[in-house]
């Protein structure tokens, strides 16, 4: 694997002069550093410190890749104690240097990448992992063309720790949205305020959001990203939208919560990601021939392998305890690898529109789900069924949930087994990636189930 290309240092001391030169009243710079699951991890320095950060990077142990959901350094990770939780490089990305306009003193902020000790990506920082997909797809000739849309509930910040959330109240009304209005525009309007400032601050952070809708839920929306064709920058625009949403959420006096399952009765939160591929001349290989009103053989054959890799990747598309919660029947969220066109009840729709437009919607993925990791997932899947001319199952007419036996792992600990198991997933992933990523979600899995819960004390305490 070769050195990471970086700028001239003169070019990047001169971005942090400009940049401040710019932002003069900029008090503090937050560094980020997503995690396996996609939380945030980082540092807080001065402007004085953006030209060192830039130009010179920056150092976090390895094992913030060896961190779970609450936070704990997992050792069997391998990058705790082994290497005596050393310090690793870390660049920043120079083109997400941008003002943070959600918070109260004036902010910015940058995304970090890894590396190894030699300036080589450091294998397990989930945007090097997506990396090495788009890799194989330039090695082929290829250019894939993505996009994300994310659901999230907006959700009342004042509560106990334990209290269950309830959707936010209006802040015009005071009143809790109580019934599922599907695009519904007064949802919208409750919230303008907020999602003004949603918009203003994917502006000026320079994230291509497009629209907003209400959900399928009381307090549910959905923000869609624009196709852009270079999937490790989707993905850069995909988490940095979430932070954009949870702090102007925060500012607003409420939480966004991106959790996959968050009311037990409610429809969940999902991550859905359309992506086509442009060959050498910039043709979609995608599209159908003239006259025909179905997708190529490509086309099928990248659904052949999302279909056959849907196992092996269910633990990076459900990476969380509560993920599993939302495969539930008639709840838009698909059950089965199978597929059809503007079907939404199949896990591959092919959404309505011109040949040229033609792409693949992959739905099965939760919110809670590291972007890097699920656009990596879906990539892999479509590639490999390219490259080996996988064949497609037929599509769908009607209700999939009805007509399809579930073959989604049900539970986290089968879709863990299945993903440590892969040869898929050590082929197009790594086996270091593999041991790390297992290693960290296998001990959260074992301890959520050590704990015991009050559903447990109600039903089991006085009647077994």
């Amino acid at each position: 694997m070769t050195k990471t290309p970086r700028a001239q240092p003169i070019d990047l001391a001169r971005l942090a002069e400009s940049f401040l030169a710019e932002h003069p009243d900029v008090a503090r710079i937050d560094t980020l550093l997503p995690d396996l699951t996609g939380v945030m991890r980082g540092k807080r320095i001065a402007p004085n410190q953006l030209e060192g950060l830039l130009v010179d990077g920056a150092s976090f142990p390895a094992s913030v890749f060896g961190t779970d959901a609450t936070g704990d350094s997992v050792a069997a990770s391998g990058l705790v104690w082994e290497l005596g939780d050393a310090d690793y490089p870390c660049l920043a990305i120079p083109e997400t240097l941008m003002p943070v306009p959600w918070m109260k003193r004036p902010s910015a902020q940058v995304l970090l990448t890894m590396t190894e000790q030699d300036g080589t990506p450091f294998h397990s920082d989930p945007r090097v992992v997506l990396q090495n997909v788009a890799k194989r797809y330039a090695d082929a000739g290829l250019t894939p063309v993505v996009a994300m849309e994310l659901e999230f509930y907006l959700i009342d910040r004042r509560r106990g720790v334990d209290d269950p959330p309830q959707p936010a109240a209006s802040p015009t009304s005071g009143a809790r949205q109580a019934t599922t209005q599907v695009y519904g525009l007064d949802e919208l309007d409750d919230f303008e305020d907020l999602l003004d400032d949603v918009a203003e601050a994917c502006r000026i952070q320079r994230i291509p959001a497009m629209t907003a809708s209400a959900e399928y839920a009381p307090g549910q929306y959905e923000i869609n990203l624009d196709h852009v064709a270079d999937p490790v920058q989707a993905a850069d625009h995909a988490i940095l939208l979430k932070r954009a949403i949870k702090g102007v959420a925060r500012a607003h006096g409420f939480d966004a919560t991106f959790m996959a399952k968050p009311f037990a009765e409610e429809t969940g939160n999902g991550l859905h990601v359309h992506a086509s591929v442009l060959d050498r001349d910039g043709n979609n290989i995608f599209s159908h021939a003239e006259g025909s009103t179905e997708g190529s053989p490509k086309l099928k054959h990248a659904i052949g392998g999302l279909a056959n890799t849907m196992g092996d990747v269910m633990a990076l598309l459900g990476p969380t305890a509560n993920s599993y919660k939302r495969l539930r029947p008639e709840a838009y969220v698909p059950l089965s690898a199978c597929w059809g066109y503007n079907n939404r009840t199949t896990a591959f729709r092919i959404p309505s529109g011109s040949s040229k437009s033609t792409r693949i919607e992959h739905r099965v993925a939760g919110a809670d789900g590291n972007p890097y990791l699920v656009l990596a997932a879906v990539l892999a899947g479509m590639l490999h069924g390219i490259e080996t001319q996988a064949e497609a199952p037929p599509p769908i007419i009607g209700n999939a949930y009805q007509t399809e036996t579930p073959s989604v792992p049900k539970t986290w600990a089968a879709a863990l087994d299945t993903f440590h198991d892969s040869a898929f997933i050590s082929d197009w992933f790594g086996t270091d990636f593999q041991h790390i990523f297992h290693a960290v979600k296998e001990q959260e899995r074992r301890d959520f189930e050590r704990e015991v819960t009050p559903l447990e004390w109600r039903w089991y305490l006085k009647t077994v």
